[in-house]
């Protein structure tokens, strides 16, 4: 946005006209960003920049990730002047009331809002807590996100960033446990055959996590083959298959004589719940991490017949954030293979249709706001 500016004109001893500039408007107080502006239509803007209010912490956006659940308010298009991001990390620009933290540290958080009163959180499980998205960092009109230079994090959310993790890395973290938390809700036992279903960040990180967990045979299926591909030359899946080929399942329900024991879907719609039930073993158990934002169609007479369990996953605890601070720390999670491009904010239409292409292997783009 450009300075505004005034010309006030004033008189001197001299018999001539002095012009003096005057500033009335400081940039200062601004900051570059992206909104959404309608359905598939982000555009780059400004936005006043985020003061510390409650003893929040101000950071100043050095990574931060797209994520699927970003794709579906783009691709909704609302709601409308919604600044996205909350996949992050940068420096500390304002500690708030921490003071454990100083003008500069390195930092990421958790972008979640809980009330800290109620029954889900004083047991530890913020994520079932019916505020924490009410004013989530990046999903709320009321907390601007990363997809800007700067952004406002509740304290006790904030966390220091090891020596060992970059920026990039950084911002990998929050996507790390939502995968972590599904991969703990499938409680994967040492030789168990696991079925990821869908190729995204998570899909692919699911993967990765079973494999940790002792997982003796990994698949993917996936209806985009360039990225399905990427989780066995990047990945830890043993195989991948193809999601739109009818013989895909009776070829695993083969292959697993019987099924998989457990299944982690990440897709949401009605045709990947429906593979993931069929693909089951008996008593097995599949882990709902996709989300559709329509009612979908699924064969319950298998499942029932099958006594086959379906959870729910959303999110993570602070626990498995913070664990997977440790996993990437320590070098025993590598989550840097997975980025595919960094960019500045101005190219973000740009990486959200080459997300969403089916002519593209791209699972992860970063914006760099200061770029």
């Amino acid at each position: 946005m450009l300075k505004t500016l005034a010309i006030k004109k004033t008189t001197t001893i001299q018999p001539k006209v002095k012009y003096v500039i005057i500033n009335l408007y400081d940039r200062s107080s601004f900051m570059k960003c992206v909104k959404i502006k309608g359905v598939k239509d982000l555009v780059t803007d400004s936005l006043d920049k985020p003061q510390s209010e409650n003893g929040s912490v101000i950071i100043k956006v050095e990574s931060c990730g797209i994520c699927g659940s970003d794709i579906h308010n783009w691709d909704l298009g609302a709601p409308v002047d919604l600044v996205l991001g909350h996949e992050f990390s940068g420096t500390v620009e304002n500690p708030g009331n921490r003071e454990d933290l100083k003008i500069g540290d390195r930092v990421t958080g958790l972008p979640i809002s809980p009330c800290n009163k109620c029954d889900a959180c004083l047991s530890g499980n913020y994520h079932y807590c019916p505020n924490t998205w009410t004013n989530a960092v990046g999903l709320s009109l009321e907390n601007s996100g990363g997809y800007a230079e700067y952004l406002s994090c509740r304290s006790d959310m904030v966390r220091l960033l090891p020596e060992e993790i970059s920026f990039d890395e950084a911002a990998m973290i929050e996507p790390s446990a939502v995968a972590l938390h599904a991969t703990n809700l499938a409680d994967i036992k040492v030789g168990d055959k696991v079925l990821v279903i869908g190729a995204g960040i998570i899909g692919l990180m699911a993967c990765e996590f079973a494999k940790l967990e002792g997982a003796s045979y990994v698949c993917m299926i996936e209806t985009n083959m360039l990225r399905a591909k990427k989780s066995v030359t990047i990945g830890k899946a043993n195989e991948y298959y193809d999601a739109l080929d009818e013989n895909t399942i009776p070829k695993l329900l083969e292959l697993t004589k019987g099924g998989f024991d457990k299944i982690i879907e990440c897709c949401g719609n009605g045709p990947a719940v429906t593979e993931a039930i069929m693909a089951t073993r008996k008593g097995g158990k599949i882990i709902l991490v996709g989300v559709s934002t329509e009612p979908i169609t699924i064969p319950t007479v298998v499942s029932v017949m099958s006594e086959i369990s379906m959870i729910g996953s959303i999110a993570y605890t602070p626990k498995e954030f913070d664990n997977c601070i440790e996993l990437i720390a320590n070098k025993r999670l590598n989550v840097k293979k997975y980025i595919d491009d960094v960019i500045p904010l101005e190219k973000a239409q740009e990486a959200f249709l080459r997300l969403t292409s089916n002519e593209s292997d791209a699972v992860k783009i970063l914006f760099h706001p200061k770029q």
